[in-house]
């Protein structure tokens, strides 16, 4: 029998599936069949065009997706100070709100990105700019520095 395959993704709802055709469109039309309550359940991810600073319906900001593509959308990648303001933000908005130089360097060890040579350097530097700004042992991102994060 003739093996088919379907991969589509609408907004938050992504469905994948391969076997034969019949029973394939069977779980695709289920799938359609409660679209609408999986949507008030995840609820549709913000378009690219949106304003990044927006909250979403819990109040916090867009999701970060991988560490990789969220450099790679900052233009972070050579730049080390760069890339440890990009890695800060993606921090934050993955639900870390105090962030420190140690966390943000784990934090590109454990996604398999390029190793900073001196993080602290690096968040001396974002500070020196204004990009960032020390609480006690931590740090945040600052309006400007998000702003430079959009404008690469």
């Amino acid at each position: 029998m003739p093996v088919a395959k379907i991969q589509i993704a609408v907004g938050s709802i992504s469905f994948s599936g391969e076997g034969e055709q019949k029973w394939l469109a069977e779980q695709f039309d289920k799938l359609l069949e409660k679209a609408a309550s999986l949507a008030a359940i995840a609820p549709e991810a913000e378009e690219p065009g949106d304003d990044e600073e927006a909250p979403n319906k819990q109040g916090s900001r867009r999701p970060a997706g991988t560490l990789a593509s969220f450099l790679t959308s900052t233009g972070a990648g050579n730049n080390q100070v760069k890339r440890f303001l990009a890695t800060a933000e993606w921090l934050h908005r993955k639900g870390d709100k105090k962030v420190n130089a140690k966390l943000v360097a784990k934090a590109l060890q454990d996604n398999h990105q390029k190793r900073l040579g001196n993080p602290a350097d690096c968040l001396n530097k974002n500070v020196s700019k204004g990009h960032c700004e020390k609480v006690d042992n931590w740090f945040y991102v600052t309006d400007d520095g998000r702003r430079t994060l959009k404008t690469a």
